[in-house]
């Protein structure tokens, strides 16, 4: 079993970066894959990136391709996600997720830990 702690959110400017960071308790924190996730007010929780357990694969939504970058350190039990040039529509609950897998994880519903999430708000 694992818990799953987020960090880093905050209010930010359009354009402006934010990193995210995942402490992750527990053993052997690179048998997870790890994901990202985020929910906006009203909508539904929808993926935003993933690694695999040992960062050599990573997926992102097409929304967030070539402006966020996730990563992991599995010597610290971490996994973060940059996020660059931050737009209005990025504003959500960040959440990060974690599975026990080989592979890189991208539906929400295959992930078994959820951390409690991070709020980022990115005014225009």
């Amino acid at each position: 079993q694992v818990q799953l702690v987020e960090s880093g959110g905050g209010l930010v400017q359009a354009g402006d970066s934010l990193r995210l960071s995942c402490a992750a308790s527990g053993r052997a924190f690179s048998s997870y894959a790890m994901g990202w996730f985020r929910q906006a007010p009203g909508k539904e929780r929808e993926f935003v990136a993933a690694i695999s357990r040992r960062g050599a694969i990573t997926r992102y939504a097409d929304s967030v391709k070539g402006r966020f970058t996730i990563s992991r350190d599995n010597a610290k039990n971490t996994v973060a996600l940059q996020m660059n040039s931050l737009k209005p529509e990025d504003t959500a609950v960040y959440y990060c997720a974690a599975k026990t897998s080989s592979w890189v994880v991208v539906l929400l519903t295959e992930y078994d830990y959820w951390g409690q999430g991070t709020q980022v708000t990115v005014s225009s």
